[in-house]
């Protein structure tokens, strides 16, 4: 049974950095795209960041592109979402989430929540001004 867990969320000020850690557990994620979601109060889930587990090929929503990093260490299992310069609207939970991949290109098909078979729980992120 697949399993990811986010870790690493908390209260902030603004001008902060969070990393954001998903363990993923439960089967081999070689042929996953795995994704970072964020939804915040009456808004709909948004997409952050999506990487591609074998080639480590990665790609970043024009909202956080150069504030946030997506990674992965495949020995830990772990996807990880550096997030730098935090602003007061990046208040929200955030979500792992993985995917099978397959040829189309992350931008225009692993950028939607429907794409994605397996979420976390969540962990929320709080920044104050």
């Amino acid at each position: 049974q697949v399993q990811l867990v986010e870790s690493g969320g908390g209260l902030v000020q603004a001008g902060g950095s969070l990393r954001l850690s998903c363990a993923a557990s439960g089967r081999t994620f070689s042929s996953y795209t795995m994704g970072w979601f964020r939804q915040a109060p009456g808004k709909e889930r948004e997409f952050l960041a999506a990487i591609r587990w074998s080639a480590g090929t990665t790609y970043h929503a024009d909202s956080v592109k150069g504030r946030f990093t997506i990674s992965r260490d495949s020995a830990k299992n772990t996807v990880y979402l550096q997030m730098n310069t935090l602003k007061p609207e990046d208040t929200a939970v955030y979500y792992c989430a993985a995917a099978r991949s397959t040829s189309i290109s992350i931008s225009y098909a692993y950028t939607v929540p429907q794409k994605y078979d397996y979420w976390g729980q969540g962990t929320q992120v709080t920044v104050s001004s």
